[in-house]
């Protein structure tokens, strides 16, 4: 059975911004791969698992915006990532009651 090289790509988006998509702001494979989701999970930083997303994720160069395919299920990843913090994007308070708006 081959094994899978582990990889890991790091976005960045500044909420708020409306003007700029997401960016890889890191990207790596094997034992960079795990320097970069230990960083990140010791800098409290979700860290999300799905093969077919970094597949794309990683064909981008540092620096990229994410492409517009790929806005829905980011946008969709960054408002869980909010609730599972206790935090609500603006705008979502009527739909998660009992929540408080911290964005």
């Amino acid at each position: 059975m081959k094994s899978k090289i582990k990889r890991a790509i790091g976005l960045k988006y500044k909420a708020g911004d409306k003007k700029d998509a997401p960016k890889v702001i890191s990207k790596g494979y094997g034992e960079l791969a795990e320097a970069i989701i230990n960083a990140a999970e010791e800098a409290g930083v979700l860290v999300h698992e799905d093969p077919y997303l970094s597949e794309v994720l990683a064909t981008l160069d540092m620096g990229q915006e994410i492409p517009e395919s790929l806005y829905f299920v980011i946008a969709e990843l960054l408002a869980y990532s909010y609730v599972l913090q206790g935090e609500v994007p603006a705008g979502w308070e009527k739909h998660l009651p009992g929540m408080t708006h911290k964005v």
